[in-house]
């Protein structure tokens, strides 16, 4: 440890705050610390499907900010697919399909078309190939980020580069004000109680889990959330549901049913599969998500949270402008 170098807190262990971590031991010369009451499979980032595929309530600021932060994201992701590390961060890449029975709009996606190397609107032959209802459809090669894999290897490489983790529930700013020079909240819902922002609300989510080794492609209904996602392990996710201002953890077997119908009617192939486990999580919503600064006494904090369900996807881009700001406050009191 240097002791000469300024003590920065993270709070939160979920991707955003394990990112945010990464970049801050990657590009300066602090003292880091991770501060979070769960790790692991106890965020909600390990319930996520991870797939990168931004969606229209996520929105930052300006238009300009959240195409950067997707943009950023986007090759942040790639550089570690494009690594020997890949496997082990459980990134990896396949062509997503995204149908609609209503209207071509419904399945286009304006904030990747331009990013992505491939993208294109389907055919009537190709949806006639399809089979089902489907009338519309968009194709766009993609990632996903496992988190079961993601979450683990970070936390692995920091303790590995001098950052501290510790298992700690931060109840206040207030309790961390004299420890460090820089706290970046990175809470998710948390920040409801933790900031008294009432602007964060829950969206309950449910997934089911089914072995599919032979999937190799995503696919998407316009029908109620109805999504399916493979896994770097042969695990599929399924999904979904989106109850909004919903704080119920518990397993709801009526969910796990209507989700599984709709996934076998837009894949038969999925009614073979082996189903091996249903897993449930709150994503915390912002309307606009926080990237900003703020001085509470004698304490800087950078907020980084209200992902929503795109906090896998837009993790990097976001942890990216957080710590330019957290920066930005130290460059006046420590030389970085």
């Amino acid at each position: 440890m240097n002791i000469d170098a300024p003590r920065i807190g993270v709070i939160g262990a979920g991707v955003v705050g394990l990112t945010v971590a990464d970049i801050l031991q990657k590009t300066s010369k602090a003292n880091v610390t991770v501060m979070a009451d769960g790790f692991g499979e106890d965020t909600v980032s390990a319930v996520a499907a991870g797939i990168f595929r931004p969606g229209t309530t996520f929105r930052g600021p300006t238009k300009e900010i959240t195409k950067k932060w997707i943009n950023d994201s986007w090759h942040y992701w790639q550089d570690i697919l494009k690594s020997s590390e890949a496997n082990h961060a459980g990134i990896f890449s396949f062509n997503c399909y995204v149908y609609s029975t209503q209207s071509y709009q419904a399945t286009r996606n304006r904030l990747i078309e331009d990013l992505v190397p491939y993208y294109k609107e389907m055919t009537e032959d190709e949806l006639r190939i399809a089979g089902g209802e489907q009338k519309y459809g968009s194709c766009f090669s993609t990632v996903k980020i496992g988190c079961d894999n993601y979450l683990p290897w970070t936390e692995k490489r920091l303790k590995r580069n001098g950052v501290r983790i510790v298992r700690e529930k931060v109840e206040s700013f207030e309790s961390v004000k004299k420890k460090y020079d820089l706290v970046f909240n990175c809470t998710g819902l948390g920040a409801r109680y933790l900031c008294d922002d009432e602007n964060v609300v829950p969206i309950r989510g449910q997934i089911a889990k089914v072995k599919a080794p032979w999937l190799k492609a995503s696919f998407y209904s316009d029908y109620a959330d109805t999504y399916i996602i493979p896994g770097i392990d042969g695990v599929a996710t399924l999904g979904g549901v989106r109850n909004y201002d919903s704080y119920n953890k518990k397993f709801n077997k009526h969910d796990a049913a209507a989700i599984l119908e709709r996934c076998y009617t837009l894949l038969p192939p999925l009614r073979k599969a082996l189903v091996v486990g249903h897993r449930v999580g709150l994503r915390p919503h912002r309307d606009i998500v926080r990237v900003e600064p703020e001085i509470l006494g004698d304490l800087k904090v950078v907020h980084c949270y209200g992902h929503g369900g795109y906090g896998v996807t837009t993790a990097p881009g976001t942890a990216l402008h957080a710590v330019s700001i957290g920066m930005d406050l130290l460059r006046t009191k420590h030389k970085l």
